[in-house]
């Protein structure tokens, strides 16, 4: 069975996310080799030891790599663009050449079931797969299509599925901090925006309710499916439940329908003894 690499670009501060996510994969993948790869700028080494430890008990490598601002000498970095939301789109410039397809994740998602048909999605030659989420109306990715004059389909970028080799040949860092620069007034969600205003046309389109279902909108997945995607619908089929938004289930007040189910995940997680979110 071949090793599913995946890979995570984040801080310290959401290093207790990551850890519940890596609770919920192996529940649902128990078998499957993983390798975990995580993009960072400067995590402090005592929480990577606690995350190493825990990967090492559910069956899978933590390969960290610390990216060098060097390589963003020449890049707009501001606030509202750090230079880590460059790391999923030029991940390819920095794995190790034996990773030759990769499977990044956002912190902020849990898995429900297993990830190996999506692992094993033939990219029928794109350099990304991706999913859209299209609302009850197509309305949104329209203005999106507008807005950064694009025809594909507005991809959320939270779960994407590399060809890591094309990715080495075809993507020019350069060029995505010029587009940036140039861009800069129209970019709202900014890496998402690159990804669609320059890759959008190199992305395999997803279905977005096993693959990046949005937890925010039970609602209109049952209203878009007349009634199929009901609840016992999304336990059995899909994989991904991505907590988009501001409002996140970990925090208090959390109102949606899966946050007892990420608390579930979180307990189980907080039982191993490593979770850093009870850390101050």
């Amino acid at each position: 069975m071949d090793t599913m690499n995946l890979l995570v670009t984040l801080d310290k501060n959401y290093l207790p996310p990551l850890q519940v996510l890596l609770t919920s994969l192996r529940r649902n993948d128990p078998d499957v080799p993983a390798t975990l790869y995580l993009l960072h700028s400067g995590i402090p080494s005592e929480p990577l030891e606690t995350l190493t430890r825990q990967c090492e008990t559910l069956g899978m490598a933590l390969c960290p790599v610390q990216i060098s601002a060097a390589v963003f000498r020449e890049a707009p970095v501001t606030k509202q663009y750090p230079q880590e939301m460059y790391y999923r789109l030029l991940a390819p410039q920095f794995l190790p050449p034996e990773v030759h397809r990769a499977l990044y994740l956002d912190p902020d998602i849990l898995v429900i079931n297993s990830l190996q048909p999506l692992w094993n999605t033939p990219l029928q030659g794109r350099l990304f797969a991706a999913a859209s989420h299209k609302g009850k109306t197509e309305l949104v990715n329209n203005l999106n299509q507008i807005r950064l004059g694009t025809e594909s389909k507005y991809f959320n970028s939270g779960v994407l599925l590399i060809d890591v080799d094309a990715g080495r040949r075809e993507i020019v860092p350069e060029e995505i901090f010029a587009y940036t620069r140039e861009h800069t007034k129209e970019l709202l969600l900014p890496d998402q925006d690159i990804l669609n205003a320059l890759y959008g046309d190199r992305t395999l389109e997803l279905d977005d309710s096993l693959w990046n279902y949005d937890a925010r909108c039970y609602k209109t997945y049952f209203l878009r499916s007349a009634g199929v995607c009901d609840m016992d619908w999304v336990l059995r089929n899909t994989a991904i439940l991505h907590f988009c938004g501001k409002s996140k289930p970990w925090k208090p007040g959390y109102l949606h329908r899966f946050g007892i189910l990420y608390k579930h995940y979180l307990q189980l997680t907080r039982r191993t003894g490593f979770y850093l979110g009870d850390q101050e």
